[in-house]
């Protein structure tokens, strides 16, 4: 079989039998060498164009849009929040913290220099100008999206007070920290003393939270310190679970400890110096080591307005397994103990309101989908701790209320409960009150 377009090895002194095809092919080598050099001379061109353009625009500004490489090794849309001078670098070598405009704050980071498309520069834009063209621009789907993802735990502060508050807090000033068997990334910035102003990482005592900058210095630490649980009174133990009161006023340098350590991810938490009006409630995992700290609420010793918890968080690492929703129920369970109902400070973090609407959704929807008969809001409110006004906006919300003759009338259709509590998810681990022995803060002398 002959090969196809395979020409005569020069080897065996073959020579192209076809005068015209040689002519033609004498012809195209020098048009091809040709070509190829008005190529070579474009694309060096086009290089030199984009070196000069690129340099130009360098160092990027503050307020510069950019896209930037993210950990999925996809381009995201960013901005440019600070930049700050790499330690071995020129004039134009720096590093930028981004905000990733698609996500939350708790994302942003610094980057270096080759993780942007330099191509995609944005010059810097009037940011109300540009607010109020996105607003047009953006769908109601869109604007949802973006509330529950972003702007949520900043309901009840003005326009001023949030710009304020974001420049203030623009930049992380913590990477990592090391808690217990787990390094965590940080999401937001935190107030920490000036002296831990140099410090990318530092390194928490679990059961004291005395922080450092330094693993030997933890490490001695830990040889002396005598905790093995958080300081305070042990109010409730169910299997591998321990619930601890710690008095702010009693265990001060702890609860400030806290207040660092939690403001690293809540980003509307006001950082309270004062904690002895507070008692916090520590939520642990326990074993032969020790009770190890997975979250915690707060809550005011006295409060005017009912509340029933100020800060909740629950730590990264101890996510997604129901903790949230426990101390969610916790907190009202206090409050039925307390004889009074409960709601939580305003206003809430993008990850607590969802879970607080997430937990009235399937305790107000049970009772209603095992109660016969008429039920009213107060009787509801009775039941549950649950403020009224939570109540109505919930089940308003999902429609199951309306406006009949001077009142309020719930509706609760049997396959719109199910319905509504499929689309509420799992309750989470529940609170086995008899396991709760605890006294009110009134109560106790």
């Amino acid at each position: 079989m002959g090969s196809i377009g395979t020409p005569p090895s020069a080897e065996n002194g073959s020579a192209n039998p076809n005068p015209a095809t040689a002519a033609c092919d004498g012809d195209r080598k020098p048009q091809s060498v040709d070509g190829y050099h008005a190529s070579s001379n474009e694309r060096a061109l086009e290089s030199e164009v984009s070196k000069k353009r690129k340099s130009s625009i360098l160092p990027l500004e503050v307020g510069t849009r950019v896209m930037c490489r993210w950990r999925d090794s996809k381009y995201h849309p960013v901005k440019v929040i600070e930049r700050r001078r790499t330690h071995c670098g020129g004039p134009n070598d720096y590093e930028y913290y981004v905000h990733y405009t698609e996500f939350n704050r708790r994302l942003d980071e610094w980057v270096k220099l080759d993780q942007l498309d330099l191509d995609s520069v944005e010059a810097v834009v009037d940011e109300k100008v540009e607010d109020k063209v996105t607003s047009l621009k953006m769908t109601r789907h869109q604007k949802r999206k973006i509330d529950e993802t972003h702007v949520e735990g900043h309901e009840e502060l003005d326009a001023a007070s949030l710009r304020e508050h974001e420049e203030f807090t623009k930049v992380k000033n913590i990477a990592t920290i090391e808690l217990g068997r787990y390094e965590i990334e940080t999401w937001y910035f935190s107030p920490f003393p000036p002296e831990y102003n140099d410090s990318l990482k530092l390194y928490f005592c679990e059961f004291c939270l005395n922080f450092m900058k330094r693993k030997e210095q933890l490490q001695r630490h830990m040889r002396k310190c005598d905790l093995k649980h958080p300081p305070g009174d042990e109010i409730y133990r169910s299997g591998t679970l321990s619930m601890f009161e710690v008095d702010g006023k009693k265990n001060k340098v702890y609860g400030q400890n806290l207040c660092y350590l939690a403001k690293l991810f809540l980003d509307h938490k006001t950082l309270y110096y004062d904690v002895d009006l507070f008692l916090f409630y520590i939520l642990c995992e326990c074993d032969d080591r020790g009770c190890h700290m997975v979250g915690y609420f707060s809550k005011e010793k006295h409060s005017e307005e009912s509340y029933n918890l100020a800060c909740i968080l629950t730590l990264p690492p101890y996510q997604r397994k129901g903790y949230g929703k426990f101390l969610i129920a916790f907190s009202y369970e206090l409050s039925k103990k307390e004889g009074k109902v409960g709601t939580p400070e305003r206003p809430l973090s993008d990850l607590g309101l969802l879970s607080y609407r997430g937990y009235w959704t399937r305790v107000l929807l049970d009772i209603l989908k095992k109660h016969k008969g008429n039920i009213s809001i107060k009787e509801l409110s009775d039941m549950t701790a649950i403020k009224a006004e939570d109540i109505l906006t919930t089940l308003q919300s999902l429609e199951l209320i309306q406006y009949r003759k001077g009142q309020h009338v719930i509706c609760a259709d049997p396959k719109v409960l199910d319905r509504h509590l499929k689309a509420a998810g799992r309750g989470g681990l529940d609170v086995d009150v008899s396991k709760l022995i605890w006294t009110p803060y009134k109560d106790q002398g």
